[in-house]
């Protein structure tokens, strides 16, 4: 995931982090350098001292490399300069976590248990201004929540990838049905997300089809395709290109108005491709072009009393 400037100021702005809140922070250096390992060792003991969490960290060769991360972690937040290379850093530790699979509960426990242990030593530098090291301390809240916002993107933004991955996988897996409509026309629906390995597998299956049932019309429907960029539209060319070169003709429905302004703002050509906006139509077009003619059968009138 990406944050951009504006939208950092903002978040600062919402949590009324300024400039005096890094200067506060700042005079904090020493201490977090002094203190770091020491509060780092002890969240882990209280992490793992919970069975559940022994499973995420199975060897000390990676516990002490997430201990390493989040010590420069915890350093950084008194080192100034709450920048976009902040920012970076933040959501790479979060990433290490989510990619464990650490659940966010536990993650964000971290947050607790740092402002508990930084509160003990902040009051220890200056026992004598407890006024000035409260407003320390309400300046690392801040940048605190600020790094909760950050960590709960995180996870957010990987949850919704893998849902997102995992369902492209399951329509990549839908079979694309080539339906045996009536002799010498077949009909394609096609439904979700069209990438490379997907038009691949749709062309191959469409072109089995044609051989197997001698079609002389296709009608290809992407009602259920919900955006046409140009790297779809030229998986679609070349379906249509194929289906040619076998000798069968074809019909595009679902063509919708915003689908259609996309592709001649595109620039995108079908070539001779007759193209309609809905599927009934796709159907009456490809049945004349195979010289059928469909007719309404009058209504039958009331039947007759017997005499």
């Amino acid at each position: 995931m990406n944050i951009s400037d504006q939208e950092l100021a903002r978040r600062k702005q919402i949590l009324e982090f300024g400039p005096e809140d890094e200067e506060r922070l700042q005079k904090l250096a020493d201490v977090s350098v002094e203190y770091a390992q020491e509060v780092i060792d002890a969240f882990y003991r209280h992490l793992l001292s919970f069975e559940e969490m022994k499973a995420f960290f199975p060897d000390s060769e990676l516990l002490n490399r997430v201990k390493a991360k989040q010590k420069a972690y915890f350093i950084r937040l008194t080192q100034g300069n709450y920048d976009l290379d902040y920012v970076e850093d933040r959501l790479k530790i979060g990433a290490i976590h989510e990619q464990i699979d650490l659940p966010v509960k536990f993650y964000l426990s971290m947050y607790n248990f740092y402002l508990r242990e930084v509160w003990q030593h902040i009051f220890a530098v200056d026992r004598d201004h407890p006024d000035e090291m409260m407003e320390i301390f309400f300046s690392l809240m801040k940048l605190t929540f600020l790094d909760i916002s950050l960590a709960i993107d995180t996870y957010i933004d990987s949850r919704e990838r893998t849902i997102k991955a995992l369902q492209q996988e399951a329509i990549r897996e839908l079979s694309t049905p080539v339906l045996p409509f009536r002799e010498g026309m077949l009909l394609l629906p096609i439904i979700g997300q069209i990438d490379s390995q997907r038009a691949r597998q749709l062309t191959e299956h469409l072109l089995l089809s044609i051989r197997a049932n001698r079609a002389k019309v296709v009608v290809i429907d992407i009602t259920g395709v919900a955006t046409v960029d140009s790297r779809v539209a030229n998986h679609l060319v070349q379906t249509v290109d194929a289906a040619r070169l076998m000798g069968t003709k074809v019909v595009f429905s679902g063509i919708s108005p915003e689908i259609a302004l996309t592709m001649v703002t595109l620039g995108i050509d079908l070539g001779p491709v007759y193209t309609v906006g809905d599927l009934q139509r796709g159907i009456e077009h490809a049945e004349r072009l195979l010289g059928y003619r469909v007719e309404k059968v009058a209504e039958a009138g009331p039947p007759r009393e017997a005499m």
